[in-house]
């Protein structure tokens, strides 16, 4: 017999109790034989069947008394079997659907079982019998309980097995809406030794992402073969415990959470919690659950939490054992607990790591808010003071300053007394008033003290700025705005791959594991030990209360103190005394090849400002290669003419994709020789990268190009070799996340609707794969792996099985995400035609092309701040090479074009996994390019595309 077909509410992993000895092994016979489940664990009170999707616990509770009760309910049942519905004499059924009834039916005449069969003996759509628990249990072949029409055979997978499913009505009457996206099936359980159970919380502060999180843990847990548990509440719901506040989770109760902001599971303070006692009765309700492993995604005191709690768990339930409270079967099976731990915090206060989760989202919106309120300050010529969340943190602060290129910041970690901040503030806002800008912006952490730990309020700086000076000043607090909204796109992946990683880590640990933290380096996640990051996150508000200002600094993490020397480097521009003597000071040019990308703009700005701070003097080359060659578009550039660059999207100094060599190559030399550049940067895509190569195999033929070059990756595409991660790539990725939203919204609201979604991206897949896993697409098509018609059958078999069992219900919308170049025969308009037309009328496809808006509007916070940071790289590098090309600039007899060191001089600066590196342009072409494809070898997001399609459960053709 197969089960394969949820009918009420999706449950999957479900309870049962027996209450003797004798009903306990009948039972695990009975289940073994009429629902062909394996017995996979057992103790002397407890044993677990599985098939691979449906699992089913039976308890053994000894009482003599509700084991008479429940001999004469099957006693009762049995005798009024050929004169009762069997269904209306009991408060609970369990349904399964199967695909042959007929078997099903026979296995209970050879096991000399009673049944029912409705409509009749001869052709059956529902047959009913009795568990040796006084349980009625059905199996039918229809749609649902109450349907006379047959379902098709379910649709076996490409390895030709087929999916079995299980569905309950459970007796605390929380009905689940079932999905039809194929479920709890453990395609690694051969691996787990024993079925774990792993809880799932948020706690401390709400943020941005933590449903993501919440999601991938639960379908990440089941995919292992574990069940999922959610605790609500955060450890309010530990100490309360019972289903209302830990309950089990289904792969269909976490649909859609990718994009809702906030935690739907809840989260809250708990006193109670911070008392032995309330751990106590934490570990009591979680061994009554069966959850032998947890997940705290919090911020850091929901950690430290956590840690303790580890610390404290062998105590606590050698209490609980001396206590009676727990068996001594219990106490073997849970006296250890693995806990592990995902950073949910818009602080973005945790050492070890570069990010938490929410933090972007939170600084999303504060940008969001300044860029707006900018435009009213520049209107009457205002001073707006903007009060941001933080608490000892001055992370968001920090680089909003960076972002909005505001006129001056108060952070904790870098106080002065009221005298001297009062004269530093009010000296930049009248260097840059005197200068011409007619706005004002200064922005204050929360947490913003003085050197005597006084704190520096909002009102105080409107005090300053209107008293002292004149302005007229605004206070804009944001206040909880910053917490709210959808999650932005780095968000949402950013959750879940911590989530998938979080479930790895407690599956790998063993009772001697320290506690891991799943972190995030640049571009790599990362396990870190928890204590120790709570620990050195501890020591940062210890420091600042012990005035050590220089010690919190320092337990920074040096991503945090290169961002705040860089904001104090391009805040003062030209205002100042350059930092390098006059022999050392160059002219460097600045150049965007490509297509526009969010953060081009902020990175010009960036590095202009800093080389204006050094003592350089930078130049903008307009309108790429052609504006050079053909109009001589070069032109100096000052403080005054680029204010507001930093959050401008597209391109202020314009670009296109020619290269020197198709602009004239020798043109181009006449130009760096007339003005006489000792340096230059590259903002672009391939079309920047190939540029650079040009650039680097002429210097044989020019001395011009003798000099120090370097390349910023700014593409969506994020298709050049060297790097992990281009500028435009995260605003693009907002855009399409954000326009997903809506289509899949639309798709939700209309019965069978499937949208196509055409991504851009060229020949590389890096978007569409990134997409899909930030909203949840059932399936993305990539150039990289084309679109055969075996994968394309399968998905659209795949999906008119999904339509079929969902029966309307709500939030069921799809996404089929497909690259722009994926397939030569299949644009998006020909697969919406090929799914509409083989949906066996299951479903309609529709084309959705969101073309050129992928280029995203006002560049995205990661996009603005790694502007800044890679540009400042980029104008040291070429400081740092003047020396190795000295020498070469003016000898054409002695220049080796095969001198390692001297291609050196010639690079990408690229993120590739945890960290920030420049590589020589002639290696990556050489070894890492496919030339042909304008795309790396080597596909860094491979692991991240397979993830995708692991948490919404899609088969692929091997």
């Amino acid at each position: 017999m197969t089960v394969d077909i949820p009918l009420v509410n999706g449950t999957y992993s479900f309870t049962i109790k027996a209450y003797s000895e004798e009903s306990f092994k009948k039972a695990i016979e009975f289940y073994k034989t009429f629902l062909l489940l394996e017995h996979r664990s057992d103790s002397a009170t407890s044993a677990l069947l599985f098939n691979g999707v449906v699992s089913l616990k039976i308890e053994l509770q000894e009482d003599a008394s509700k084991q008479r009760e429940v001999d004469s309910v099957c006693e009762d049942l049995k005798a009024n079997g050929s004169i009762k519905d069997w269904r209306g004499m009991v408060n609970e059924s369990f349904v399964f659907k199967t695909g042959d009834i007929l078997f099903s039916k026979q296995s209970l005449v050879d096991l000399k079982l009673p049944y029912q069969s409705y409509p009749n003996e001869v052709s059956p759509m529902q047959v009913y019998t009795i568990d040796p628990l006084g349980n009625v249990i059905g199996v039918t072949s229809t749609k649902n309980a109450v349907s006379t029409k047959p379902t098709h055979p379910s649709i076996p997978d490409h390895e030709g097995r087929t999916t079995a499913l299980t569905s309950k009505v459970p007796s605390y009457g929380d009905l689940k809406s079932a999905d039809s996206e194929p479920r709890e099936k453990a395609v690694e359980a051969s691996n787990v030794k024993a079925q774990k159970a792993i809880g799932i919380m948020t706690s401390g502060g709400d943020a941005p992402g933590m449903n993501a999180c919440v999601r991938a843990v639960v379908r990440t847990a089941i995919h292992k073969g574990c069940r999922a548990y959610a605790i609500m509440e955060g450890y309010e719901g530990l100490v309360r415990g019972g289903p209302e506040y830990i309950k089990e989770f289904t792969w269909d109760d976490v649909r859609g959470w990718s994009s809702l902001g906030g935690t739907d599971i809840g989260t809250a303070r708990c006193m109670e919690f911070k008392e032995r006692k309330g751990r106590l009765k934490g570990a009591q309700h979680m061994i009554e659950a069966g959850i032998d492993a947890l997940i705290v995604c919090g911020g850091d005191g929901s950690l430290t939490g956590a840690d303790l709690y580890r610390s404290e768990w062998p105590s606590l339930v050698q209490e609980l054992l001396e206590t009676g409270v727990i068996s001594q079967e219990q106490y073997d099976r849970y006296k250890h607990l693995n806990i592990c731990g995902t950073v949910g915090s818009i602080d973005n206060d945790m050492s070890t790591t570069d990010a938490t989760i929410g933090a972007y989202s939170a600084l999303d919106r504060i940008l969001k808010a300044i860029d707006y309120v900018e435009a009213t300050a520049n209107s009457h010529s205002r001073a707006f003071v903007v009060e941001v969340m933080g608490r000892n943190c001055g992370w968001l602060a920090l680089l909003a300053g960076i972002s909005t290129s505001a006129d001056y910041i108060l952070i904790p970690e870098k106080p002065s007394s009221s005298r001297e901040w009062e004269e530093q503030m009010c000296g930049i806002v009248t260097k840059h008033r005197q200068r011409g800008k007619r706005t004002t912006i200064v922005i204050v952490a929360e947490g913003a003290i003085t050197n005597d730990l006084e704190p520096i309020t909002s009102k105080d700086v409107h005090k300053i700025l209107s008293g002292k000076l004149g302005l007229d000043t605004r206070i804009t607090t944001l206040g909880h705005v910053q917490r709210g909204g959808s999650p932005v796109a780095y968000d949402r992946i950013l959750a879940t791959l911590q989530g998938v990683e979080a479930v790895n880590a407690v599956l790998d640990s063993t009772p001697d594991t320290p506690s891991p933290l799943i972190a995030v380096n640049e571009n790599k996640i990362v396990r870190k030990s928890l204590v120790d990051s709570v620990r050195l996150t501890k020591s940062v508000a210890d420091a600042i209360q012990e005035k050590d200002f220089k010690k919190a600094m320092s337990l920074r993490d040096t991503e945090f103190i290169e961002h705040l020397n860089n904001f104090m480097a391009i805040n003062s521009a030209d205002h100042n005394e350059p930092e390098l003597p006059s022999d050392k000071r160059l002219k460097i040019a600045i150049i965007n090849v490509g297509a526009p990308a969010g953060g081009a703009n902020s990175a010009v700005y960036s590095m202009a400002t800093y080389c204006m701070s050094r003592g350089h003097k930078p130049y903008a080359i307009y309108n790429g290669w052609s504006g050079l060659c053909r109009h001589e578009s070069v032109r100096s550039l000052d403080w005054a003419s680029m204010l507001g660059w930093q959050s401008r999207g597209g391109s202020e100094i314009g670009t296109n994709r020619v290269t020197p060599e198709e602009a004239d190559i020798g043109m181009v030399a006449y130009y760096f020789q007339k003005y006489q550049f000792d340096g230059l940067i590259i903002v672009g895509g391939f079309e920047a990268f190939a540029s650079l190569n040009q650039l680097e195999r002429a210097r044989d033929s020019y001395a011009a190009f003798r000099i120090p070059m370097v390349l910023i990756p700014a593409t969506l595409s994020n298709n050049v070799p060297g790097t992990e991660y281009s500028l435009g790539s995260d605003t693009s990725l907002n855009a399409l996340v954000e326009y997903c939203d809506v289509i899949k919204q639309s798709a939700s609201s209309t019965r069978g609707r499937v949208f196509v979604v055409e991504c851009q991206g060229g020949n590389s897949g890096y978007l569409a794969t990134s997409a899909s896993l930030a909203c949840g697409a059932q399936v993305s098509y990539v150039p990289e792996e084309g679109i055969s018609l075996d994968q394309l059958t399968l998905d659209i078999e795949t999906l008119d099985k999904q339509f079929e069992m969902s029966e309307g219900r709500n939030r069921f919308g799809k996404l089929i995400l497909t690259s722009g170049n994926a397939s030569k025969a299949f644009s998006a308009e020909a697969l919406a035609k090929v799914m509409t037309s083989e949906s066996n009328g299951m479903f309609e496809a529709k084309a959705a092309i969101p073309g050129h808006v992928q280029q995203g509007g006002l560049p995205s916070a990661i996009d603005r701040t790694r502007a800044t940071r890679l540009s400042i790289k980029a104008v040291n590098f070429v400081e740092d090479q003047q020396d190795v090309m000295i020498n070469a600039r003016h000898d054409d007899d002695e220049f080796d074009v095969h001198d390692r060191k001297l291609s050196q001089t010639a690079a990408v600066l690229g993120v590739r996994g945890s960290h920030v590196l420049f590589t020589s342009v002639r290696k990556l072409w050489d070894t890492e390019t496919e030339i042909k494809n304008r795309t790396p070898k080597i596909i860094h997001w491979q692991a991240t595309r397979d993830i995708a399609d692991r948490l919404v459960d899609r088969k692929r053709i091997d």
